[in-house]
C-alpha cells in the first residue's frame, strides 16, 4: 500500500511539473534551413534522384524514391548532436532533422531515451521497474491512459472490438486501394511496395489522427519511441554496413518516417481546427469520412494522383469511428 501511495504521489508531482512546463504546440515555420527547398530539387535540380520529378507543391516523402542516405541528405538536413553524459553516466545524443517544402520548414528532434519496447515491457514488470520508467520518462507515466488508448487504436483488437477489427494501418491500406490513377501513381514500381505509399500514408494518417484526438505532444512521443525501438542508432548516425545497405530496414526509411510524422502533425492541427475536434468529440461515420477525405486531398496535392473518396457507409469507416468512440470512452486494452 505504501508503494502504491508513493507511486501516485510521484505521478501527481510529475504530471504537474510536466504540464506546467509543456511548451505551446510547434507550428511549421517559413524555410530558414540551409538546404535547398525540396520543391526546387524535385523540379529537377538534384542529379542523384530518379528521373521522374514530383510536383512543386510536394511535402510528404516516399522512402523508396531515394537510392542512398546521401540522396536523402540532398532533401533534408540531418545534424547529430552529442549532449554529454547524464548523472547516471549514460551518454546522451540527439539528431535534428529539417525539411523545407513549399516555403515551409518542419523540424524533427529525436533524442536518446526509452523506446516502445521499454514501455510495453514495463506493463508486465514490478513496482520498481515502473518507478525507473517514471524517472526516465515522466511524460509516459503522466499520460499513460492516453498512451494506452493510442496503442489500442494502432493495433487490431478482435477480442475487444469483434472480428476484423480495424487499426491505423488499415486506414492507410484503404487509401492505397482508393488510388484511382494507377498509371500515374506507379511510375516507379517500388511505390507499390510497403515502403512506398502505404508506409507514408500510415505514418501521416496516424499522426494526424493522434494529434487531432489527443495532442501534438502525444503524437510526437509515440512517433519517437517507435523509431528508437526500430533503430536506436538514428540518434548517433553510427550505422552498421548491414543497416546502410539493407533493402528495407535502413536509416533512409526511418528518417523519412520522422519527417512524415511532422507533416502528419501539421495536418492534424489544421483538421482539428477545421472540424472543431476536441477530446469529447463524438466521431460519426460522416465526420471520419470527411476527415480522411481531407487527408486524401493532401495526398492528391502532394503526389499528383487521384483518389476515390470514402463514404460514411464504408465498412472500415463504420468500424473505425465506432472504435475511436469506444476507446475514448475508456474501452481499451
Amino acid at each position: 500500500m505504501k508503494k502504491f501511495v508513493l507511486l501516485l504521489t510521484i505521478c501527481f508531482i510529475s504530471y504537474k511539473v510536466l504540464w506546467q512546463n509543456t511548451p505551446d504546440e510547434n507550428l511549421a515555420k517559413p524555410c530558414v534551413c540551409s538546404i535547398p527547398n525540396s520543391d526546387d530539387i524535385y523540379r529537377g535540380s538534384a542529379k542523384n534522384l530518379k528521373e521522374a520529378s514530383l510536383p512543386s507543391s510536394y511535402r510528404a516523402l516516399l522512402a523508396n524514391r531515394f537510392n542512398s542516405l546521401e540522396d536523402l541528405k540532398s532533401i533534408i538536413n540531418i545534424e547529430y548532436i552529442n549532449t554529454g553524459s547524464d548523472s547516471a553516466g549514460n551518454w546522451n545524443s540527439m539528431v535534428k532533422i529539417k525539411h523545407c517544402s513549399n516555403g515551409l520548414e518542419v523540424t524533427s528532434i529525436l533524442k536518446s531515451g526509452v523506446d516502445q519496447g521499454n514501455i510495453i515491457d514495463v506493463k508486465e514488470s514490478g513496482f520498481w521497474k515502473r518507478v525507473q520508467l517514471l524517472f526516465k520518462t515522466p511524460f509516459a507515466i503522466a499520460n499513460r491512459i492516453d498512451l494506452r488508448k493510442i496503442f489500442t487504436l494502432a493495433r487490431k483488437r478482435d477480442y475487444l472490438f469483434g472480428e476484423d477489427d480495424k487499426a491505423f494501418f488499415d486506414l492507410a491500406q484503404a487509401m492505397v486501394y482508393n488510388i484511382r490513377t494507377k498509371d500515374l501513381a506507379y511510375i516507379h514500381p517500388r511505390d507499390s511496395s510497403e515502403k512506398g505509399y502505404l508506409n507514408s500514408f500510415n505514418h501521416i494518417t496516424a499522426q494526424a489522427l493522434i494529434t487531432s484526438c489527443f495532442s501534438e505532444q502525444l503524437a510526437d512521443f509515440v512517433a519517437d519511441v517507435h523509431e528508437r525501438y526500430k533503430m536506436p542508432q538514428l540518434v548517433t548516425g553510427k550505422f552498421t554496413r548491414e543497416q546502410i545497405i539493407h533493402p528495407d530496414d535502413n536509416p533512409i526509411d526511418n528518417y523519412v518516417d520522422l519527417i512524415n510524422n511532422e507533416w502528419g502533425q501539421e495536418i492534424g492541427k489544421k483538421l482539428r481546427k477545421k472540424f472543431k475536434i476536441t477530446r469529447n468529440t463524438y466521431w460519426t461515420p460522416e465526420l471520419l469520412a470527411d476527415y480522411l477525405n481531407e487527408i486524401q486531398v493532401y495526398y492528391s496535392w502532394s503526389f499528383q494522383i487521384a483518389f476515390k473518396p470514402f463514404v460514411p457507409n464504408n465498412e472500415i469507416i463504420k468500424k473505425f469511428s465506432n472504435k475511436i468512440n469506444k476507446v475514448k470512452a475508456g474501452f481499451y486494452w
